[in-house]
């Protein structure tokens, strides 16, 4: 009988696609569920695209890792920013986005059966990209703040264990992880012998008092560091999926084989817009990041309301909050209760590993500052009415 793979049969249905059918199933529903921006890309990165036309050998394939221009954009930026010196010992990849930046250092470093660490609640995708690759996710809670727990991490390594996932800031909590954390995670992995995979896909949505930072900029971390960057979310690049990885020299042949066999190369119109947003720098964003903060602080004057239904840790940094909601009600049967009854939709945490309660991831990136304070106010209405009767 013909069937499926039962490797896939064990990974998890991605939740936002779920949660997208039941907001169609609604019209009318405001979705503070999928983690976009809602700007769009600055206008520097069209003007990019006419280079790209005009030259017929663009219209071939490119290099696997990376065109020469965009490269020397990343190079500067990681220079600059992230104080990563990529001329010491390291690689730049281009890759269609921070997922395949994912997975390309999982398939580069890991064989079947070997262990990853993610720290709970992890992002959905990290975890279904380690089943896939017939590998086991080992998993890690945090502290009540959502805070990495270095004595639990460390407890967690085995002979298996080959490498320790970290993403700050942070989906889906909005943490920001403090930098002698991170410092305390990379020496951790340097003296066990595995690799830090740092995900910083969020570097730029930070907010007072927090700041980012980039263990590949540690000195010596070169040679087990593996950081992931992505342009959707700074520069509103979600659908041109263009992200970068700077791996260890050693790893670079592999993760070359892997980025030709799934890719050849990453989109080359997209990587002309890529260096016209790069090119206008990082400013784009944080002046977005600017008015964002004030969303922030809309959306935590409306959950201040919810102080007797639900727990809700610091959130620094992205631009989402993780409540734990003083119920036994099921996290997608509250979900949908929410956007059947009262047209709001948020991510339920089990998606994001945390099976034992109630949480829901809410987002407030994607919408207007007005949409956003629409859809608060029906998700406090929700919540009280839902869990108050």
């Amino acid at each position: 009988m013909l069937q499926q793979s039962f490797r896939l049969q064990q990974v998890q249905t991605p939740i936002i696609p779920v949660v997208g059918e039941l907001i169609r199933q609604h019209p009318g529903t405001i979705s503070l569920g999928q983690g976009v921006v809602s700007y769009p890309p600055p206008p520097a990165a069209f003007e990019q695209i006419g280079v790209m036309l005009g030259d017929p050998v663009l219209h071939k394939y490119q290099a696997v890792y990376g065109i020469p221009a965009l490269l020397k954009e990343i190079e500067q930026k990681l220079r600059q920013e992230n104080g990563i010196d990529v001329n010491n010992g390291s690689r730049i990849v281009v890759t269609a986005g921070g997922n395949m930046a994912f997975i390309n250092a999982l398939l580069a470093i890991a064989d079947v059966g070997d262990e990853v660490i993610l720290n709970v609640p992890y992002y959905f995708n990290h975890e279904m990209a380690i089943t896939m690759a017939n590998c086991r996710a080992v998993l890690v809670p945090t502290d009540e703040n959502y805070q990495l727990q270095l004595k639990l991490i460390a407890a967690a390594i085995t002979d298996r264990t080959r490498a320790v996932v970290t993403i700050s800031p942070n989906n889906p909590t909005g943490a920001v992880y403090a930098e002698t954390s991170l410092r305390e995670v990379n020496e951790l992995c340097r003296v066990r012998g595995i690799y830090h995979i740092s995900d910083e896909a969020y570097e730029y949505f930070t907010y007072d008092p927090a700041r980012h930072f980039s263990p590949g900029s540690l000195p010596d971390s070169n040679k087990h560091t593996i950081s992931l960057y992505s342009l959707s979310k700074a520069y509103g690049f979600a659908s041109w999926r263009i992200g970068f990885m700077v791996i260890p020299e050693h790893l670079f042949d592999a993760v070359n084989k892997i980025q030709d066999t799934i890719l050849i190369c990453p989109s080359v119109v997209s990587q002309f817009a890529a260096v016209g947003a790069m090119q206008v720098g990082a400013e784009y964003c944080r002046n977005q990041v600017r008015q964002l903060a004030d969303v922030r602080k809309l959306v935590q004057r409306e959950l201040a309301q919810l102080d007797a239904y639900c727990v809700t840790p610091p959130a620094d940094g992205a631009f989402y909050f993780f409540l734990k909601l003083h119920t036994a009600l099921a996290p997608l049967a509250l979900v949908e209760r929410l956007v059947k009854e009262h047209r709001v939709a948020a991510i339920p945490g089990s998606a994001f590993g945390m099976t034992q309660g109630c949480y829901l991831r809410v987002a407030y990136g994607a919408l207007q500052p007005e949409t956003v304070a629409e859809g608060m106010g029906r998700l406090v209405h929700g919540i009280k009415t839902i869990l108050g009767a």
